[in-house]
């Protein structure tokens, strides 16, 4: 078979499908062709690639940047969150400050939408070395202990932790707080797990996110013992009397001497509760009442005789 007529033999091979290619892309012309073309501007997250191991973003970054997009209706209606991204690619940061442009290249979009301009049309972005070292764990507690006690030595485990960081900013950092650890009311020592923290937003903890809190609660260091404090009758029944005997007790106080000093202006009293009780001899266990700072560790006698009359 002569050249010519392998030639048109093969122009004549799959003719049917060849013909039916043409037309389907002919028919898919016509259509994009005819089909209304919409702008529209879209706000996009912008991501930060290829970030070297040795540089540490300083400042604001951009999280977003605005976008033009052009497209068919359809293609544009099928867009949702994180179709469109930005993309800087930052291998080439180095220290200082420096400027990075934003073209339509850059920005990730499915098929059939085309970013025609992307807003700034550059970034600015400032980089420092990277650091690290180590800086002690400074344990807080929230709350007053019971009356009478104060919060005494804290400490936490570990003692000290790693932080990570632009290199100016871990040079000002002096400690990692804790989370507070509550005392209220406590009279023995509180221990409890806690998350650590970093005020500094550039910075960040290498690997420890906790810490073990020990807080001592310990008896306040001074000590009064106050006499002759009369036994209040409360909650007493309309129509009765009453009197207690002894009417008066002791109350040893435990506090600072600030607080000392308040109880003896009468911020310390103590008490029976007579709510609900007839006419009759009772036995009743005295009660105190103390400032917050002060706490009453003893009362004598502990308890008294009250008898109730109908009242004249």
């Amino acid at each position: 078979m002569t050249l010519s007529r392998r030639v048109a033999a093969w122009s004549f091979e799959h003719f049917g499908l060849k013909v039916l290619s043409l037309g389907l892309a002919l028919l898919l012309w016509m259509v994009i062709a005819g089909e209304e073309t919409v702008e529209r501007g879209l706000r996009v997250p912008l991501e930060l690639q290829q970030m070297p191991a040795a540089i540490e973003v300083t400042g604001d970054v951009p999280t977003t940047v605005d976008v033009r997009v052009r497209g068919g209706p359809d293609a544009l209606s099928r867009v949702g969150p994180g179709d469109v991204v930005a993309v800087l690619d930052l291998r080439s940061a180095r220290s200082g400050r420096r400027l990075f442009p934003m073209t339509p290249e850059q920005v990730r979009a499915p098929f059939g939408v085309e970013v025609v301009q992307v807003t700034p049309s550059a970034v600015v972005m400032a980089f420092e070395a990277s650091a690290s070292r180590e800086v002690p764990v400074m344990p807080a507690s929230d709350g007053r202990p019971a009356p009478g006690y104060i919060v005494g030595l804290m400490s936490a485990e570990p003692k000290m932790v790693e932080i990570i960081g632009p290199e100016s900013a871990v040079r000002r950092a002096t400690e990692v707080l804790t989370e507070p650890v509550p005392v209220s009311g406590a009279t023995a020592t509180v221990k409890q797990s806690v998350i650590l923290g970093l005020l500094d937003p550039a910075l960040r903890l290498k690997s420890a996110r906790s810490a073990i809190v020990t807080v001592q609660i310990n008896p306040a260091p001074l000590e009064r013992t106050l006499h002759n404090r009369p036994v209040h009758l409360r909650n007493l029944d309309a129509g009765v009397q009453a009197k207690a005997e002894p009417a008066a007790v002791e109350l040893t106080v435990r506090g600072d001497r600030e607080a000392l000093n308040r109880a003896a202006a009468d911020a310390v009293s103590a008490y029976v509760d007579l709510a609900g009780l007839g006419p009759g001899q009772y036995t009743l266990d005295v009660r105190a009442e103390s400032s917050p700072e002060a706490g009453v560790t003893r009362i004598d006698p502990v308890s008294v005789q009250v008898r109730i009359t109908r009242g004249k």
